[in-house]
């Protein structure tokens, strides 16, 4: 099979959609299928064409690091139309989407969409507290137009997703809710090597008697990193080796950094900031548990990336968690800063309960191997393409035509 993935997010790029994407990308070529990139250039306002890859310039949009490109860059056309594509998987509504929704109609190569991002949840980035809620009505919108009109089948990674289509979007056609899988060996604590982890635990003054809470994400608003700082004070006194170690970077980090040394609490507050994606899975191994208190995620992969490492969870209650963590199994769901608190006191405490839900953590994550989610996206490429296959045929145009209507 040929298959197209286009993409707003790739590496060198890093962040959930990217990394989630270039597993799929080798999952499929380790099946046999040839896999072809249309994405955006991070570093500047050119075309760059790789082996297999096109990136095209794009704009800033003021979103961390994204870039928006044009809907029709032409320079790029005549090199797709080589490829022969057999199927195209969209990642992203705007920019390089609307390019893959034009070029799947244009050369008649059924869509597949993948649904990563609540985007009504990220919004304010860009109107800076103006006009919020028109904003996130534009984006229902053209979401709803993207995701309706174009796509023949739609991926959702979560019930939570699945739901906002179906329920208030009101989408009338094949919803598959398929969990982005991750390389979940990758961070398997046997595959880790103990002395690099022991010299990052050094530069970061983490200490063997420490108990290390960890958060692994952008620092942003909508990722409530707060709720995490603000209770760190209370673990702490209950537990002076408790530790929060919060990875990774954004536009509140310094922000967050200040609240800490105004809270006294810098040295029980580490920051790393951004680190190298090649070196993610030694910070989760550093963890003794895993948290996190956003309520805008899809699906939260870095949950999933801890699980991987035997570290238990402990989250917000919100649907994108439900489904993967399971209270006294593999981590505990909390709703108030008092749940909070109880499961990791108990967890502190309790070096047994501590060790299960760790190995429990691991065994759960199987089902999102990048393996099995690449096996559940064939299934969906290939039911896309028989479907596509049968609207050629006469009476295949005919039965269209009852269910639709003569449109174009």
């Amino acid at each position: 099979m040929r298959i197209g993935i286009f993409t707003d997010t790739y590496p060198p790029y890093i962040n959930g959609v990217s990394t989630s994407i270039s597993m799929l990308e080798r999952a499929l070529k380790k099946k046999g299928h040839q896999v072809f990139i249309v994405t955006v250039n991070p570093e500047n306002m050119t075309y760059k064409y790789e082996k297999n890859i096109i990136r095209i310039p794009g704009i800033p949009t003021g979103i961390y690091d994204y870039r928006l490109t044009g809907i029709y860059p032409i320079r790029a056309i005549k090199t797709i139309k080589k490829w022969n594509l057999d199927v195209i998987h969209s990642h992203t509504e705007f920019g390089i989407g609307t390019f893959a929704r034009i070029i799947a109609k244009q050369l008649n190569i059924p869509l597949v969409h993948t649904y990563h991002t609540m985007y009504e949840d990220y919004v304010h980035y860009i109107t800076k507290g103006y006009f919020n809620d028109t904003s996130k009505k534009i984006v229902e919108h053209l979401t709803k137009f993207y995701c309706d009109k174009t796509a023949k089948e739609l991926i959702v990674p979560t019930k939570k997703a699945y739901d906002l289509f179906i329920e208030k979007y009101k989408v009338n056609k094949n919803v598959h809710i398929i969990p982005t899988g991750i390389e979940i060996e990758k961070f398997y604590r046997q595959n880790i090597n103990e002395n690099k982890l022991q010299k990052l635990k050094e530069k970061l003054g983490i200490q063997k008697q420490d108990f290390v809470i960890l958060y692994v994400g952008r620092l942003g608003e909508e990722k409530n990193v707060d709720f995490l700082i603000e209770n760190q004070e209370f673990l702490t006194k209950k537990n002076k080796n408790a530790k929060l170690l919060i990875v990774g970077d954004g536009p509140d980090y310094k922000k967050y950094t200040e609240k800490a040394k105004k809270m006294n609490l810098e040295k029980e507050i580490i920051f790393t900031g951004k680190v190298p994606y090649n070196d993610i899975s030694y910070y989760y191994n550093m963890g003794n548990v895993f948290v996190t208190a956003s309520t805008t995620e899809t699906q939260g992969l870095t949950i999933i990336e801890a699980m991987a490492a035997s570290i238990p969870v402990v989250c917000i209650d919100d649907d994108s968690f439900k489904k993967t963590v399971v209270n006294n199994l593999n981590g505990f769901i909390f709703k108030n800063k008092k749940e909070y608190r109880k499961y990791i006191e108990l967890l502190m405490d309790d070096q047994e309960k501590l060790k299960r839900l760790g190995e429990q953590a691991k065994i759960s994550t199987i089902e999102y191997s990048a393996k099995y989610y690449a096996e559940r996206v064939l299934d969906v490429y290939r039911k896309t393409i028989n479907e596509n296959k049968t609207s050629k045929t006469f009476p295949g145009r005919i039965k269209e035509v009852i269910k639709n209507g003569f449109k174009d």
